[in-house]
């Protein structure tokens, strides 16, 4: 992925040994005040004068100075600029002090959650179907994210950008949530909900999750990718039908299920079937003709078949009757 990216290269100072600094300069300043003051009641006014100017300048300096401090967390960065060209990012963890007339932008480079909505969406074959997706991405590229693309527009505070990360990011997530809503009707539409009725064996959304979610992330990194972002996962984690079919699609579930399960019973009472016919012919344990044979097989089939229990009815009588 092309980036704009660079390190800052301004002068960095240790935070620590600038506060030290400042805080030096503060006190020689207040001297210099009441010294100015002491030397303006006396006869040499002019040179109490010149002095309590400079210190008025001094405390100036002094509080620019102060401006120039930045504290940074790990997974954390500033986005420096200065007077509006871009400058470098900045990332090291610490306390620092570079440049007040430097702008910085502070942002995040932490991974953060999408767990977005069902949505409704036709899938291949036109059915409405309800479809989630759950995103984990974070921030790589930090001028794309602050410089090709409008965060100040989409933050709900736009003046809060630049001067606090969660609008920043905030602004971002709102990139995400809607580029994220269009790669899902993009990837579903591709798909068919099952392959119940076709039966071609092609890749559905139900019973191909990983493929989904593999062209969901290349979807995904596409146009994230205008942002400086990138996709560490995304998973879909809600698929069912629309309401307004659930229930018809429900039947026809059932339905095949029961025609499945109806196939497994009557394959299994069929060599039972055959088995018993096998057993009796082999041992001679009686000789049926295949009148008998017939009305053995239909006894059977209906015992083995059938939802209730079978009432056995005893005979009395002999087979050659």
């Amino acid at each position: 992925m092309e980036t704009k990216e660079f390190e800052f290269r301004g002068s960095v100072m240790n935070g620590f040994l600038m506060l030290f600094v400042n805080l030096a300069v503060l006190i020689l300043t207040i001297v210099g005040i009441v010294q100015s003051i002491i030397m303006l009641d006396a006869t040499d006014g002019s040179q109490g004068g010149w002095l309590l100017g400079l210190c008025g300048l001094m405390i100036i300096v002094n509080i620019i100075m102060w401006c120039g401090y930045m504290q940074l967390e790990p997974n954390e960065a500033r986005v420096t600029t200065w007077f509006g060209k871009y400058a470098g990012t900045f990332a090291q963890t610490g306390f620092f002090w570079i440049n007040p007339f430097y702008g910085t932008k502070k942002v995040s480079l932490r991974a953060r959650n999408l767990d977005a909505e069902p949505i409704k969406v036709n899938d291949k074959t036109g059915n409405p179907v309800m479809i989630g997706l759950v995103l984990v991405w974070k921030l790589k590229d930090t001028y794309k994210a602050l410089f090709e693309v409008d965060t100040q527009t989409m933050a709900s505070n736009p003046n809060a950008v630049g001067s606090d990360t969660k609008g920043l990011m905030n602004a971002l997530e709102n990139f995400v949530r809607v580029q994220s809503d269009a790669a899902l009707r993009q990837v579903a539409g591709q798909y068919a909900y099952d392959d119940e009725d076709t039966k071609t064996g092609e890749p559905t959304l139900r019973s191909s999750a990983d493929e989904i979610n593999e062209q969901l992330e290349q979807k995904l990194d596409e146009r994230l990718a205008l942002a400086g972002i990138e996709v560490v996962e995304a998973r879909i984690n809600y698929l069912a039908y629309a309401p307004e079919i659930a229930a018809v699609m429900l039947r026809r579930q059932q339905a095949s299920a029961i025609i499945t399960a109806r196939e497994k019973i009557v394959e299994g009472a069929v060599s039972m079937v055959k088995m018993a016919l096998d057993k009796l012919a082999d041992e001679e344990i009686v000789e049926l003709d295949d009148d008998k044979k017939a009305a053995m097989v239909s006894n059977l089939l209906v015992v083995l078949c059938g939802d209730d229990n079978a009432q056995p009815v005893v005979n009395t009588g002999t087979l050659n009757h």
